[in-house]
C-alpha cells in the first residue's frame, strides 16, 4: 500500500478522557478512520505510519445524531472509530508524529 492511501484511511486521533484512560491502562489508541476501511488496512496503516507493532484492531460505527438547527432538522455525519492495541513497551506520540 502506498503512503497516500494509508494517510486517507486514518483521519484523526480521538483524544478524549476515555481514550486517554484506554491508552494508559490497555496500551490502546483510538482513531477516526474512513468508513470503508477494514481491520487489515487499518492495521497496516498504523504499523507503517507510526512504526509500531499492532496486536489487535476493533472497529466501531458511530451513527450521527439528529439535531435541530433552528426550525429544521439536520443530521451529523456517521463516523467509524478504530481501537488499536499495540504491543507493550511501545507507544504512539501524537505530538511528534
Amino acid at each position: 500500500m502506498n503512503q497516500e492511501f494509508l494517510l486517507q484511511l486514518i483521519t484523526a486521533p480521538v483524544v478524549t478522557e476515555k481514550s486517554s484512560l484506554a491508552a494508559d491502562k490497555r496500551n490502546q489508541y483510538v482513531f477516526k478512520v474512513n468508513n470503508s476501511a477494514n481491520k487489515t488496512e487499518i492495521k497496516a496503516a498504523i504499523e507503517k505510519l507510526f512504526e509500531v507493532d499492532v496486536e489487535s484492531v476493533k472497529t466501531l460505527n458511530v451513527k450521527g445524531k439528529v439535531k435541530r438547527f433552528g426550525g429544521s432538522l439536520g443530521k451529523r455525519s456517521d463516523i467509524k472509530k478504530a481501537y488499536v492495541r499495540i504491543k507493550s513497551g511501545q507507544e504512539i506520540d501524537f505530538v511528534s508524529a
